[in-house]
Formats: structure tokens, sequence, C-alpha cells
């Protein structure tokens, strides 16, 4: 069976850089994980001492504090500031721009629609930006724009790694609604890129490998796509998870990777599907 990586895969520039960022700050703690991937935040931990605090109250306990790839609100960013803390900002400069925009369209009298999980981390701080909350409005599927008080004058922004065709269907709608839209598509380009080259890959292979936290939202868009065109489509988070059955009889081995999966778990992966498939080989018989 041959083994094949997708063109365009794992850490993107963001994770990248915040990685760097905390590796250049042991000792402080992230507030959230830094990234959705537990190995890399077990290996800072072990290696760089960076800890980890889960909600506000406890970031109020530390000292140096390393903000996420996905950022965190706007007024407990303010409140951590006013309180003297040492703010190290690894947040990602793509998640940066729509938190800018909103506060900005805001400003200027623009309903806004944040196109995203209104649960996620990204969400809630992009939210967090918009002068009157009562005018920020996220949704996911277009029939959630019934019966909002949108004004006239509408701004619309994307979590950063939704899929562009579903933003799309977002405002088609709503210009059909608002006599004024101005859309900003900040979904993110390593999104498209991991994207496509994932959908390229699943179109050959008869099995596809898509590695990630299983909270990760890209790395679960991607998965979702790889399935599209290869029903045995698999998400794991290392190699540890891995299935022997999975690659009994077949050809071609497809690899991805979310935007927040290193390159050393990759490895692992690969590593341990090559053992798998030589053992196999020597009990067929």
């Amino acid at each position: 069976m041959k083994i094949r990586l997708a063109s365009s895969y794992g850490f993107c520039y963001g994770v990248k850089r915040a990685i760097k960022i905390a590796e250049e700050h042991p000792s402080s703690a992230t507030y959230g994980p830094l990234i959705h991937n537990k190995d890399e935040i077990d290996r800072l931990r072990e290696h760089f001492n960076i800890g980890l605090v889960e909600s506000f109250e406890e970031a109020e306990q530390v000292d140096s504090i390393v903000i996420r790839t996905h950022g965190i609100p706007k007024e407990e960013y303010r409140k951590l500031k006013a309180e003297g803390k040492e703010i190290i900002n690894a947040t990602c400069p793509y998640v940066t721009t729509p938190q800018q925009i909103v506060e900005k369209m805001s400003q200027e009298g623009y309903s806004i629609v944040i196109f995203g999980d209104r649960n996620h981390p990204e969400i809630k701080g992009v939210v967090s930006y918009a002068e009157d909350p009562r005018n920020a409005f996220v949704v996911l599927e277009e029939s959630e724009l019934e019966g909002l008080p949108l004004g006239s004058k509408v701004a619309i922004v994307a979590q950063t790694t939704r899929k562009p065709a579903d933003f799309m269907k977002i405002v088609n709608a709503l210009v059909l609604r608002a006599k004024e839209v101005r859309v900003f598509n900040t979904i993110c380009n390593a999104t498209f890129e991991n994207q496509d080259a994932a959908a390229e890959l699943a179109r050959e292979a008869d099995v596809m490998i898509v590695i990630g936290g299983k909270h990760s939202s890209n790395t679960k868009q991607l998965h979702s796509i790889c399935k599209n065109f290869c029903d045995d489509s698999y998400l794991v988070e290392n190699e540890n998870e891995l299935d022997p059955a999975w690659f009994r009889g077949k050809e071609l081995c497809g690899i991805s990777a979310g935007a927040s999966t290193p390159d050393w778990i990759v490895q692992n992966v690969i590593d341990r599907i090559r053992e798998i498939v030589r053992v196999e080989k020597e009990l067929a018989p």
C-alpha cells in the first residue's frame, strides 16, 4: 500500500507563530489551550513549563499570560492589562482581522453578522468587539437569519476555518434582505489550501487519514470534505488511534492534517501505518 501526503497540510502560519511565541516565554501560562492539539500542549508543558488556565478567574492568578491563537474577549483582555499582568498576545493575525472589522463596522452603525459557531472561542472573541452586542448576530445556517432585527446596513465576517461555499449562502441571503451589505471574507487562505489539497487526494485514495484534535474546527472540516470523496476517511489525534482493519485491501492511503497538527505527530502516524502494513503482510497466508 502506498502512503501519500496532501500537497498542503498541517501547521498554518498562525499556529507556527503561536508555538514560537510560547517557546520564547517559558514558565508562562496560556489562557485556554494555545491550539487545538493536546499532544502539542503536553510537549510545551514538559519542555517549556507552559501552564494552562481555563477561566478568567484562573488567568487573574497568573503573572505571565499567553493569549491563545483564537483570542479572548475584549473586556477580559482589557481587565488583565489593567491588573498589570504580562500579556503575550499569540492571537493569530487572521483572527485579529475580523475583530478589528467588527469593531470598526459596528462603530459606523452597521448590524454585524458573524458566520461561525457561537460556542467557539474565536467567535466569542470576535463578537466582543461589537460596540453593541445586541446588534451582533452569530449564525451557521441561512435559516437562522429569519427574524433577526437587522438594520438596513449589514457587515458580515466569517470564522477563519469555515467553508467558503457555506459562507456565500449566508452572504447571498443577506443581499436579498438589506439595502447595503459589506462582505469581509475572513476565511484563512491556509484553510482553503488544506481543504483543496485534501479533496484532491481523497478523490484518488481508497482510505484517508486526517490527523488533528477532535475539537478542532478546521480538522473536522477536513474530515468532512474527505468523507465526501472517500467513504473510508478517519479522524485521529495520533498514531495510537489507528485501526489495522482500515488498511486491509487498500492500495493508496492519503494523509492530511489540521492546522494545529505538528509534523512530529504526522510522522508518528506515517510510521505506525507502515508498521501496520508490514505486520499484516507478514501474517498474510
